[in-house]
């Protein structure tokens, strides 16, 4: 079903209760995304679902509104696996604003926090556990969380995981789940390594694919620019002020991240980083003062190219490329979401033509080039299969109105 058609199309008929639907309309959902859509009904028949959408397409919603219903009506709990403690987060956001003021009890247990909290919270017998891997088998092991009984097992994000390292866990989790499970897998790319998951954790599951694995979202309009290590930051700063609007600023090392923040506060930015060498309170300090607008700019490492969910974001800038091409579709899919437009602009070495071509082919469409002084270059053909090039790891360098070229778009 098309964009349009959804339009005029409510969450009435898929299945949702009358109490769920009331609830949705009370936070302002009034018409289901393609991936909702499709996947609700799908759910609430008992399938095993692997679904396959671009990122801020609704993918939550789309697996907690059915999981929600399944858990009040079995009374049997569900159990929610992410690959970040910040998506942990974003999710049982999600589930609080559906349920409150209901006594559907849920549990976060996310590491970089005290356990006693969450022990408290697993006393209560939630009703859905929202975890990462690693704390999930903790607080197993010390016998606080039992998932011996679960009904409904989703697993978000699950090529992260993969990325990330998580498989022992999942296996570990996977023998201590009940095999008559309902499983539900979510992602916006699809890997080899994601399919096998598939086929060791999940009976026959409906393929629910509303878009090709590493579509990025029609609405954002995307640019490369480049550019000597030099004066990126110059480069940066440039285009913080042409632009208006929350941006998030991505770093491919903890390190470098950390120093962008700095010398934009220091030049008058209101910016805050988040990365793994920050404190679990720290970063969710970050990331609600960059919701509440009390910082313009977030700084990043790819710990939040998933985990961020913050509507108002009308500009990513990929300070570094990403060090694989699935990460780039991610990155971007902070902007653009529920179909709002938004902008991704990415920064490149000259030897960095192949890490160019690889996001080109999975994403299918050229993307225009730019030299640093904002003139335009010929685009890379969608064929081109040029190895992939090593990361400059020039630190920053260079300073504001030095002579540098600047962003001045001819």
């Amino acid at each position: 079903m098309s964009r349009n058609e959804l339009q005029d199309t409510s969450f009435e008929g898929l299945g949702i209760s009358e109490g769920l639907l009331a609830r949705l309309d009370k936070q302002g959902f009034k018409h289901p995304t393609p991936i909702q859509f499709d996947a609700i009904p799908t759910v609430l028949s008992g399938s095993d679902v692997m679904g396959i959408a671009q990122t801020g397409s609704g993918k939550t919603l789309a697996f907690c509104l059915p999981l929600i219903q399944k858990v009040m009506e079995t009374g049997k709990p569900g159990l929610i696996l992410l690959p970040t403690r910040e998506l942990a987060v974003q999710v049982q956001e999600t589930m609080r604003k559906l349920l409150n003021g209901s006594n559907f009890r849920t549990a976060l247990l996310i590491g970089g926090v005290s356990a006693h909290g969450q022990m408290k919270e697993l006393k209560k017998r939630p009703h859905v556990i929202i975890a990462t891997p690693g704390r999930l088998i903790d607080m197993v092991e010390q016998g606080y969380a039992k998932i011996d009984a679960i009904s409904v097992l989703v697993l978000d994000e699950a090529d992260r995981m993969l990325d990330m390292g998580f498989k022992p866990q999942l296996d570990r989790i996977r023998e201590m789940v009940p095999e008559s499970r309902q499983t539900l897998l979510f992602s916006a790319t699809m890997a080899k390594g994601v399919e096998a998951v598939a086929n060791a954790y999940m009976r026959d599951p409906k393929r629910i694919e509303v878009a090709k694995p590493g579509t990025t979202a029609d609405q954002i309009e995307q640019e490369i620019f480049i550019v000597r290590n030099d004066v990126k930051v110059d480069l940066l700063m440039d285009i913080l002020d042409e632009h208006e609007g929350q941006t998030l600023v991505f770093s491919r090392t903890k390190h470098g991240a950390k120093k962008v923040a700095k010398t934009l506060s220091q030049e008058g930015y209101k910016a805050d980083e988040i990365h793994s060498n920050r404190t679990q309170a720290q970063r969710q300090r970050a990331l609600n003062g960059f919701d509440a607008g009390k910082y313009r700019v977030l700084v990043a490492t790819d710990i939040a190219a998933r985990g961020i969910d913050v509507s108002s974001i009308k500009l990513v800038i990929n300070f570094d490329l990403p060090d694989q091409a699935d990460d780039y579709v991610h990155r971007i899919g902070r902007t653009g979401r529920a179909g709002r437009e938004g902008k991704a602009i990415s920064f490149a070495s000259p030897r960095q033509r192949g890490d160019i071509a690889a996001i080109q082919r999975l994403i299918g469409k050229q993307i225009p080039l730019f030299h640093e002084d904002g003139s335009s270059l010929p685009s890379l053909p969608l064929t081109e299969r040029t190895p992939r090039s090593t990361q400059g790891r020039g630190g920053i360098a260079g300073r504001r109105r030095n002579g540098h070229p600047r962003y001045k778009r001819k």
